[in-house]
Protein backbone atom coordinates (compact mmCIF):
# COMPACT_ATOMS: atom_id res chain seq x y z
CA UNK A 1 0.00 0.00 0.00
CA UNK A 2 1.15 3.51 -1.12
CA UNK A 3 1.77 5.71 1.66
CA UNK A 4 2.58 9.52 1.44
CA UNK A 5 2.38 12.13 4.85
CA UNK A 6 2.98 15.27 4.76
CA UNK A 7 4.22 17.69 7.31
CA UNK A 8 6.37 20.93 8.07
CA UNK A 9 3.25 23.19 6.98
CA UNK A 10 2.52 26.57 9.73
CA UNK A 11 2.27 29.87 9.50
CA UNK A 12 5.27 32.35 8.69
CA UNK A 13 5.85 36.09 8.19
CA UNK A 14 6.44 37.54 4.70
CA UNK A 15 9.83 36.82 4.06
CA UNK A 16 10.26 33.79 5.97
CA UNK A 17 10.88 30.30 4.92
CA UNK A 18 9.59 26.80 5.64
CA UNK A 19 10.29 23.36 4.47
CA UNK A 20 7.67 20.65 3.74
CA UNK A 21 8.83 16.80 4.54
CA UNK A 22 6.77 13.76 2.75
CA UNK A 23 7.73 10.61 3.97
CA UNK A 24 6.15 8.12 0.53
CA UNK A 25 5.96 4.14 1.52
CA UNK A 26 5.11 1.21 -0.22
CA UNK A 27 5.93 2.43 -3.91
CA UNK A 28 6.99 -0.31 -5.34
CA UNK A 29 8.89 1.04 -8.52
CA UNK A 30 12.65 2.13 -9.04
CA UNK A 31 11.45 5.16 -11.34
CA UNK A 32 9.00 7.55 -11.04
CA UNK A 33 8.20 10.97 -10.82
CA UNK A 34 7.40 13.16 -7.98
CA UNK A 35 6.18 16.60 -7.18
CA UNK A 36 4.33 19.27 -4.79
CA UNK A 37 1.17 20.76 -5.84
CA UNK A 38 -0.84 23.56 -4.01
CA UNK A 39 -3.98 25.04 -3.90
CA UNK A 40 -4.96 28.45 -2.66
CA UNK A 41 -7.89 29.78 -1.09
CA UNK A 42 -10.33 29.86 -4.86
CA UNK A 43 -7.79 29.06 -7.00
CA UNK A 44 -7.59 25.82 -9.19
CA UNK A 45 -4.29 22.95 -7.81
CA UNK A 46 -1.14 24.42 -9.64
CA UNK A 47 2.64 22.21 -9.55
CA UNK A 48 4.79 24.03 -7.73
CA UNK A 49 7.95 21.68 -8.67
CA UNK A 50 8.95 18.13 -9.76
CA UNK A 51 11.64 15.87 -9.08
CA UNK A 52 12.09 12.58 -10.88
CA UNK A 53 13.90 9.52 -9.94
CA UNK A 54 16.77 10.50 -12.37
CA UNK A 55 17.78 13.53 -10.17
CA UNK A 56 16.38 15.96 -12.88
CA UNK A 57 13.93 18.84 -11.80
CA UNK A 58 11.20 21.20 -12.92
CA UNK A 59 10.08 24.26 -11.17
CA UNK A 60 6.77 26.65 -11.85
CA UNK A 61 7.67 30.23 -12.85
CA UNK A 62 6.23 31.43 -10.06
CA UNK A 63 8.60 29.56 -6.84
CA UNK A 64 11.94 29.33 -9.33
CA UNK A 65 14.97 30.46 -7.26
CA UNK A 66 12.73 30.28 -4.25
CA UNK A 67 12.07 27.03 -3.79
CA UNK A 68 13.96 23.53 -3.61
CA UNK A 69 12.55 20.58 -4.02
CA UNK A 70 14.94 17.32 -3.15
CA UNK A 71 14.94 13.65 -2.13
CA UNK A 72 16.48 11.30 0.39
CA UNK A 73 16.39 8.25 -0.34
CA UNK A 74 16.22 5.21 2.72
CA UNK A 75 16.06 1.38 2.22
CA UNK A 76 12.07 1.59 2.40
CA UNK A 77 11.14 5.08 1.97
CA UNK A 78 11.85 7.98 0.60
CA UNK A 79 11.32 11.09 1.81
CA UNK A 80 10.05 14.32 -0.67
CA UNK A 81 11.33 17.77 0.80
CA UNK A 82 10.46 21.62 -0.43
CA UNK A 83 12.16 24.10 0.77
CA UNK A 84 10.60 27.46 0.62
CA UNK A 85 12.28 30.77 1.14
CA UNK A 86 11.33 34.61 0.19
CA UNK A 87 7.75 33.24 0.83
CA UNK A 88 4.81 35.81 -0.27
CA UNK A 89 1.14 35.78 0.83
CA UNK A 90 0.77 34.23 -2.62
CA UNK A 91 2.22 31.38 -1.69
CA UNK A 92 -0.49 30.94 1.09
CA UNK A 93 -1.92 27.01 -0.10
CA UNK A 94 -2.80 23.61 0.90
CA UNK A 95 0.57 21.86 -0.31
CA UNK A 96 -0.12 18.48 -1.64
CA UNK A 97 2.89 15.69 -2.13
CA UNK A 98 2.55 12.83 -4.86
CA UNK A 99 3.72 10.22 -7.06
CA UNK A 100 3.96 8.24 -9.94
CA UNK A 101 5.09 6.68 -12.76
CA UNK A 102 6.18 9.91 -14.62
CA UNK A 103 4.42 13.96 -15.02
CA UNK A 104 1.56 12.05 -16.70
CA UNK A 105 0.55 10.05 -13.92
CA UNK A 106 0.47 11.03 -10.55
CA UNK A 107 -1.51 8.61 -9.29
CA UNK A 108 -0.90 8.76 -5.17
CA UNK A 109 -1.14 11.97 -3.13
CA UNK A 110 -1.31 12.85 0.41
CA UNK A 111 -3.31 14.39 3.04
CA UNK A 112 -1.63 17.98 2.40
CA UNK A 113 -0.02 20.70 4.70
CA UNK A 114 -1.24 24.26 5.32
CA UNK A 115 1.22 26.88 5.12
CA UNK A 116 -0.23 30.14 5.54
CA UNK A 117 2.15 33.60 4.90
CA UNK A 118 0.84 36.77 6.35
CA UNK A 119 1.58 40.32 5.54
Amino acid sequence: QVQLVESGGGSVQAGGSLRLSCVVSGYPFSSYSMAWFRQGPGKEREGVATIDSDGSTLYADSVKGRFTISISKDSDKNTLYLQMNSLGSEDTAMYYCTIGADQADFRYWGQGTQVTVSA
